[in-house]
């Protein structure tokens, strides 16, 4: 059974930083990309972020670039988003989630195996 866990949110004030992290378990992922998207209450759910299998290829939403940074440890099924300098505006509940295809899809329905979530709020 393929499980993603999300952890590492919290409540940040604005200009702060978390380091969301996902555990993936249950088969291998061996070219698969992961992603992160986020979605705040009454909107849609947002991509944030995505790497390659490799880590060599990474892509982000032209909101959070310069301040998150996605990477990924193969050997230990793991997948990371650091954020810093947080806004009010970055609120919202994280996934984590698996692409089979490989190819960084900024659309959700690209996506295979998601996580159950992790809140993350800033305050101003």
């Amino acid at each position: 059974q393929v499980q993603l866990v999300e952890s590492g949110g919290g409540l940040v004030q604005a200009g702060g930083s978390l380091r969301l992290s996902c555990a993936a378990s249950g088969r291998t992922f061996t070219g698969w990309s992961m992603g992160w998207f986020r979605q705040a209450p009454e909107k849609e759910r947002e991509f944030v972020a995505a790497i390659t299998w490799s880590g060599g290829y990474t892509s982000y939403t032209d909101s959070v670039k310069g301040r998150f940074t996605i990477s990924r440890d193969n050997a230990k099924k793991m997948v990371y988003l650091q954020m810093n300098s947080l806004k009010p505006e970055d609120t919202a509940v994280y996934y984590c989630a698996a692409e089979r295809s490989g190819l960084r899809s900024p659309g959700p329905d690209k996506y295979d195996y998601w996580g159950q979530g992790t809140q993350v709020t800033v305050s101003s």
